[in-house]
């Protein structure tokens, strides 16, 4: 696939390079790099990632809302902030409705709960159980298009449920790294095991 990324930060960097060793065509760009973000978007014909900053990613996807649409938009920003890692878009909508307000792109939530460091983990598995990936989206192509690409990361992905279910991922998100960097606690210890999780069916 080929595959642009709007950013040339640590997550854009983490992504890029597990799906350029996966075998796809990656091509990064940032608004004071070599590549531009117009370049970037251009080279994503099958997905596109938003790796920015919250603040700057409903700007940058308006910006280029000819070369978005119709695209895969992958979203794995945080909109969290502040020394209590306040949620920005609590009371709604999430980030990524407001993404997907901005361009005609199929946008679907994913790869935002975990810590760069994760991401480059070859492949990211504990005790034998890859890592699980949560997927928010509306389109069945995009969805199956961004689960093929969190497979060739080693990661297995979740049906999380539409875009409009993306505010609780983006909410974990803030609980999580609360949790984790806020308290110094072990977050996962929260869930239990699927076999104590309730009743199913």
């Amino acid at each position: 696939m080929r595959i642009g990324i709007l950013g040339n930060g640590e997550m854009a960097d983490a992504l890029g390079t597990g799906w350029a060793r996966a075998g796809h065509e990656v091509v990064a760009g940032s608004r004071s790099g070599d590549v531009g973000l117009r370049e970037a978007a251009r080279s994503g014909t099958d997905a596109v990632l938003l790796a920015l900053p919250y603040e700057a990613a409903v700007g940058v996807v308006t910006e280029l809302e000819d070369v978005l649409r119709g695209r895969v938009l992958i979203d794995c920003t945080n909109p969290v902030g502040g020394p209590d890692f306040t949620l920005r878009t609590a009371g709604g909508p999430s980030a990524a409705e407001r993404i997907a307000a901005a361009p005609t792109a199929h946008v679907v939530k994913a790869f935002n709960l975990c810590h760069v460091d994760v991401w480059r983990l070859t492949p990211p598995v504990f005790d034998g159980r890859p890592l699980a990936v949560p997927l928010c989206g509306d389109d069945y192509f995009a969805l199956c298009v961004v689960r093929r690409l969190a497979r060739d990361l080693g990661c297995e992905p979740l049906n999380a449920g539409g875009l409009d279910r993306a505010g609780l991922v983006e909410a974990t998100a803030a609980l999580l790294i609360g949790l984790w960097v806020g308290e110094g606690a072990d977050a996962q210890a929260i869930a239990p095991p699927m076999a104590f999780a309730g009743p199913r069916g």
